[in-house]
């Protein structure tokens, strides 16, 4: 199967839709305690592998459409050399046929960053970096197992910055163990004097087959949602107060610096994910790589890609998605828009579930927009599952 199989879309594909592209970057030196993405050691057989599986990996996808969008995810990126990237950059160059996508992301541990690497990542066309600081504290970057330290924060962020790249984000951490709200202030200020265009912060979740997971289930570490949403009200008044507008539930952005990947993706646009774990969406179909290189490797070679979690994009799955993940968007969802674009869902239950939502104060309506309300943020979560439950029992 040379690509996801053509069967019937469940809705027509526009010209104009975005098209969007990831490729996971497996390779990883140490594995954090709350990673629950598939890493692996790089090794140079490993990572000659890797770039011949992506090139195989991309003959083998048909686009109908010009690449809106790149994300190149981890693992770790930078762990590869100038070279690779450049060879990998190539690829998709040569697979895209002279798009000019209008972002292209790329994923970077402080450690990693090198004026070489960056030097690399602007020749292919890079025109977004997401560092992953998660922390300026080194107690609390123990704490998570990261492999890097304050200094190599702000060594990785100057040298970023001159090089000169159109938009910066920061990823954060909070509600670690042993973090109190002081702390996590002191996080966000500190990332705030280095002025990035973008600052995504995320609390600490525990994942199944995670170290942190583990210290979970021994009682090492403890669950405090009251902790959880105290950060989470200071996290957004604090980032509004700097002027970084809130466009998702854990993304803040100055204007004109929102993430376009994500949001196209959000909204349940097509992608194509290459690389092993990584998911694609189109031509009626979601599915997802083998989260193993070698795997992975065999599969591309014989012609064969996204076997793994294969499901069948039915109007109702991608109008629940569509809200569920639309909600956690400050813009909301337009339910005349996704009604237009999904009309043979049966809507009259989710507008109960939606009454609902609206009387218990989660969420709001102007005319046929909705949106959560900030105590409807808190349980994004909660609200997600309310709307899938609905969902489900229209099928």
């Amino acid at each position: 199967m040379s690509e996801l199989p053509r069967s019937q879309p469940a809705g027509p594909v526009a010209a104009a839709e975005p098209l969007g592209v990831y490729v996971h970057v497996p390779f990883c030196a140490s594995t954090c305690d709350f990673c629950a993405f598939y890493q692996t050691r790089p090794t140079a057989a490993g990572v000659r592998d890797y770039l011949a599986g992506i090139a195989a990996e991309a003959a083998l996808v048909h686009r109908n459409r010009p690449v809106t969008t790149v994300f190149w995810g981890g693992g770790t990126p930078g762990l590869l050399a100038p070279r690779q990237i450049e060879e990998l950059g190539g690829i998709l160059h040569d697979w895209m046929g002279g798009d000019r996508p209008i972002e292209w992301s790329v994923e970077l541990a402080p450690a990693s960053v090198t004026e070489a690497r960056l030097a690399a990542l602007q020749a292919i066309g890079v025109t977004r970096i997401s560092m992953g600081a998660q922390s300026f504290q080194p107690t609390l970057l123990d704490a998570l197992g990261r492999q890097h330290t304050r200094e190599q924060i702000f060594r990785g962020y100057e040298l970023i910055r001159a090089a000169g790249f159109a938009s910066v984000n920061l990823d954060l951490m909070f509600a670690l163990p042993g973090q109190d709200e002081a702390a996590w202030r002191a996080d966000l200020d500190q990332a705030i004097a280095l002025a990035p265009d973008h600052i995504s912060t995320y609390c600490l979740t525990f994942e199944e087959d995670t170290a942190l997971w583990v210290k979970l289930s021994q009682g090492q570490v403890k669950l405090d949602p009251e902790h959880e949403a105290r950060l989470y009200l200071a996290t957004w008044a604090r980032l509004a107060e700097a002027g970084y507008a809130q466009y998702e539930v854990s993304n803040f952005a100055r204007p004109g610096h929102a993430c376009q990947h994500n949001l196209n993706t959000w909204r349940m646009y097509e992608w194509v994910g290459l690389g092993p774990s990584a998911a694609s969406q189109g031509d009626g179909w979601r599915a997802g790589n083998p989260a193993d290189l070698t795997q992975w490797g065999e599969e591309v070679a014989r012609g064969e890609r996204a076997t793994a979690d294969r499901v069948a994009l039915t109007s109702n799955l991608l109008a629940e998605d569509a809200l569920v993940f639309g909600l956690r968007m400050n813009a909301g969802v337009d339910l005349a828009a996704l009604a237009a674009r999904h009309p043979d869902v049966p809507w009259a239950r989710v507008e109960l579930a939606l009454e609902r939502l609206e009387a218990e104060g989660f969420l709001t309506r102007a005319n046929r927009q909705i949106s959560l309300t900030d105590e409807g943020r808190l349980v994004a979560d909660a609200v997600g599952l309310t709307i899938m439950e609905a969902m489900e029992a229209t099928a």
